[in-house]
C-alpha cells in the first residue's frame, strides 16, 4: 500500500471534463429549460429564489448564477453541491464516467487513500448488493413474506433494492471489512457502531431499503423490524454522517426526479412501502421522507426538480393517513405551503388507509384515484379547523370564525385569500361575506402588530429569495463608485463578455482600447486578464480553451490577478451570459460594440479637454488653449467617425 496519495494526472482531469457534459450533470439536481442562445436556465440549488437566475452554457462547460454569483466547471459544481474536495469532486465524476484515474508521486492510490466521500458511497454501494443478495437466502423467509403480504413481488424489491440484513452481529462488517473497507469508515458511515470486539453491525434481521441520493448513489438504508424479538423502533435509519443528512433527503427522489421535471408534479408520502406502491400503481413522481418530518431543505429540492417559479404550473401533492395523526401531519405541512410556488394539494383517504395499503386492497387504481381526487391545501386546512365546532350553534360557528380566519389571513396572494374568505363565509353559512372579511381583516392586522404572520410564524424566519442562510445578504455595489446599470457600465461588460466568448470578433482593435476605457475597477482588472492571456488576438474562436487560459491568469501570483478582486467569478459570469445579439448578427454586433465604447471614452476625453479649456484664460494662455482647442476638434471629429460606424455596423 502506497504511503501518502499521489497528485491526480492532469491529463485525466481533462479527460474527466471532457466526458462529464455540464448539462446532464447539473441537471441531475435540477431541472433545465432551453434560455436562448445555447444556454440553459434553472432554480439555483446555493440559494433561493423564486425566478431562475442559474445559467449553463454547455459549450463552454460553465455555469453561473446571477442572483448568488456562483460559477465555475463542472467539477466545481460537484465541489460546492456536495462539499467536496477538489479530488473527492474529480473522483466522484471519474466514477459516474467510468474513467480509472491515475495518481503521480506513487502510481494508483489504493482505495483506503481515496476521498472520504468516495470511500463511504463504495461502501454503502458495496453494503446495498450484500443485503439485496441475502433477501433470497432461507433466513430472510420473514421479510419475503412483509413484501408479498404487501402485494410486492421479486421483480419489485429488485427494482427498489430492497433486501435483508442478516440477524448476526456482525455479517456485514466482516463482509466489507474483507473487501478492504476499514472499521473507522463502516462506523463513520453509519452501518456499524462501536462494539466490545470491534464494529457491530447497525441493521441486523430488518428488511432493508437503500436511501439513494438524486444521483442515484447509495447514501444510508432504512431498516424495519421483522423479529418480535428485536427491541428496536419498528424502523430503524442511518444516523447523520459525512455523506447522510435526513432533513435532506428524500427516498424514492432518484426514481421518481425525471417524472416530477416531466409531470410538474410531486408527490409526498410518508413510507417507503408508499413509495414502492405508487409507483408501481402509476404514480412515479411519489417520494418520502426519511425519519423525519417534511421540511425546508426538502422543499428546496423539489423546487429545484419543479422549476418552481410564478406561473404556478405545477403541483405538490401530500398525503397523509385520515386519522388525527394524519391530519395534524396535513397541518404542518400547511406552515410550509407558501414556500413553494407552486400550488399545493392534500390527498387524504377517508378510511385511513395509506397508499401500500390501498393497493393491496382496492389495486392500483384506487392509488391513482387518490392523487386525483386531491384537494387544496388551503381548503384542507380550513375544513380541518373547521370540523373541531359545532356549526349549528352562533357560538360554535363565531369561534371556529376566530380559529379559521388566522389560515385565511396568511394566504399571501390578495385574489386567493379574498376567495378563501368567500368560501369561509359559506362553509360556516352567515351569509355576510362583509362580516367575514372584516374578521379576517382584524385578524391579520392583530398579528402584524404582534410582529407575526396571521399563520403564527414569527417574522424574517425564512431565508429571502437572493440569500442563502448563512451568507447574508448578496454584496451590493458600492455607491460611491460607478452604477453598474448605468449604460456606459454595460457597454463595458459586453465588450468584455465579447472578448470572453468571441475574442475574434474584437480582435487587436479591443487590446488597443487601453485600460482608462473602463470605468468599474472590476472590469479594468478583467482588461487586463485578457492582455495577461494574449490579448483577443490569441483567443481565436474562443470557447472552453480560451475560458481556461483566462482563468489560469487569475490564479494567485499570476500576471492577471488583482488581490481583492473576484476576477475567477467574473470571467466565468461572462463565459455564461447571453450575447445580446443573434448568432446570426454577431459579426456586425462586436463591430458596433468596439465602436461605442470607442465612441464612449473619445466622450470622455472631450469633457475632460472641454473642462480644461474652460479653466484658460484664451488671451494670456493663447498658445495652449490654440493646442488644446485642436485636439478637441480632432476628437470630436473621431467620436462623429466612432457613432456613424456604431450605427452602420
Amino acid at each position: 500500500m502506497a504511503g501518502r496519495s499521489g497528485r491526480i494526472s492532469d491529463d485525466d482531469i481533462a479527460l474527466v471534463r471532457e466526458r462529464s457534459p455540464i448539462a446532464d450533470v447539473v441537471g441531475e439536481h435540477i431541472q433545465l429549460r432551453n434560455a436562448g442562445g445555447g444556454n440553459l436556465k434553472g432554480l439555483c440549488p446555493f440559494h433561493d429564489e423564486k425566478s431562475p437566475s442559474f445559467n449553463v452554457t454547455p459549450a463552454r462547460g460553465y455555469y453561473y448564477c446571477f442572483g448568488c454569483a456562483e460559477g465555475g466547471d463542472v467539477i466545481t459544481f460537484i465541489r460546492k453541491i456536495d462539499n467536496l474536495t477538489f479530488s473527492e469532486a474529480v473522483e466522484r465524476l471519474a466514477q459516474r464516467a467510468g474513467i480509472q484515474l491515475r495518481y503521480e508521486q506513487g502510481g494508483y492510490v489504493p482505495g483506503r487513500e481515496q476521498g472520504e466521500r468516495v470511500r463511504l458511497i463504495e461502501a454503502h454501494r458495496a453494503a446495498a448488493e450484500f443485503y439485496a443478495e441475502r433477501l433470497s437466502g432461507p433466513e430472510a423467509g420473514p421479510g419475503r413474506r412483509f413484501l408479498s403480504e404487501r402485494g410486492f413481488e421479486r421483480a419489485d424489491a429488485e427494482h427498489f433494492g430492497v433486501g435483508y440484513a442478516p440477524n448476526e452481529w456482525e455479517a456485514l462488517s466482516r463482509h466489507l471489512m474483507g473487501r478492504g473497507f476499514t472499521s473507522q469508515e463502516l462506523i463513520k458511515g453509519g452501518l456499524a457502531r462501536e462494539g466490545r470486539r470491534g464494529p457491530v453491525d447497525r441493521f441486523r434481521g430488518r428488511l432493508v431499503w437503500p436511501i439513494r441520493d438524486i444521483t442515484g448513489d447509495v447514501i444510508g438504508f432504512g431498516a424495519r423490524k421483522l423479529l418480535d424479538s428485536d427491541d428496536g423502533p419498528k424502523y430503524l435509519n442511518t444516523p447523520e454522517s459525512p455523506i447522510y443528512h435526513k432533513s435532506s433527503v428524500l427516498y424514492g427522489v432518484d426514481l421518481a426526479k425525471r417524472e416530477i421535471a416531466r409531470r410538474s408534479q410531486a408527490v409526498i408520502v410518508e413510507g417507503y412501502t408508499d413509495v414502492m406502491a405508487c409507483h408501481l400503481a402509476g404514480v412515479p413522481t411519489a417520494v418520502a421522507t426519511c425519519g423525519t418530518s417534511f421540511g425546508e431543505e426538502h422543499i428546496k429540492v423539489l423546487r429545484r426538480l419543479l422549476l418552481d417559479q410564478a406561473e404556478f404550473r405545477g403541483e405538490v401533492v401530500f398525503t397523509f393517513d385520515g386519522d388525527s395523526a394524519g391530519q395534524k401531519a396535513a397541518l404542518r405541512a400547511f406552515q410550509d405551503e407558501q414556500k413553494f410556488v407552486t400550488q399545493t394539494f392534500v390527498a387524504v383517504q377517508p378510511d385511513g388507509l395509506d397508499p401500500c395499503d390501498l393497493r393491496v386492497k382496492h389495486g392500483d387504481a384506487a392509488v391513482r384515484d387518490l392523487i386525483a381526487g386531491r384537494e387544496p391545501l388551503f381548503a384542507f386546512a380550513v375544513r380541518s379547523v373547521l370540523s373541531r365546532y359545532d356549526l349549528d350553534t352562533n357560538e360554535g360557528r363565531l369561534a371556529a370564525l376566530d380559529a379559521a380566519a388566522p389560515i385565511v389571513a396568511s394566504i399571501k396572494d390578495p385574489g386567493l385569500r379574498k376567495a378563501y374568505t368567500v368560501d369561509l363565509d359559506r362553509w360556516l353559512g352567515f351569509m355576510d361575506e362583509g362580516f367575514v372579511i372584516r374578521r379576517v381583516q382584524q385578524t391579520a392586522g392583530r398579528a402584524q402588530e404582534n410582529g407575526r404572520t396571521p399563520g403564527g410564524r414569527a417574522q424574517g424566519g425564512r431565508v429571502a429569495a437572493g440569500q442563502q442562510a448563512g451568507r447574508g445578504p448578496a454584496t451590493r455595489p458600492d455607491p460611491a463608485g460607478p452604477d453598474p446599470a448605468d449604460p456606459a457600465v454595460r457597454l463595458e461588460a459586453e465588450a468584455l463578455k465579447l472578448a470572453v466568448q468571441r475574442p475574434a470578433l474584437l480582435g487587436p482593435e479591443f487590446d488597443a482600447l487601453g485600460p482608462e476605457t473602463f470605468t468599474l475597477p472590476e472590469h479594468v482588472a478583467l482588461f487586463g486578464v485578457v492582455a495577461a492571456a494574449g490579448g483577443t488576438a490569441a483567443g481565436g474562436p474562443g470557447g472552453r480553451e480560451w475560458v481556461d487560459r483566462l482563468l489560469e491568469q487569475t490564479e494567485p501570483g499570476a500576471a492577471g490577478a488583482v488581490p481583492g478582486v473576484d476576477l475567477r467569478s467574473l470571467v466565468t459570469r461572462f463565459a455564461v451570459e447571453a450575447v445580446r445579439a443573434d448568432v446570426s448578427v454577431e459579426e456586425r454586433y462586436g463591430a458596433a460594440v468596439l465602436a461605442k465604447i470607442q465612441e464612449t471614452a473619445v466622450g470622455r476625453a472631450v469633457a475632460r479637454l472641454k473642462s480644461r479649456l474652460q479653466r484658460l484664460n484664451p488671451v494670456d494662455e493663447q498658445q495652449e488653449y490654440n493646442r488644446l482647442f485642436g485636439e478637441l476638434v480632432a476628437l470630436e471629429q473621431q467620436r462623429r467617425v466612432l457613432r456613424e460606424r456604431a450605427s452602420g455596423a
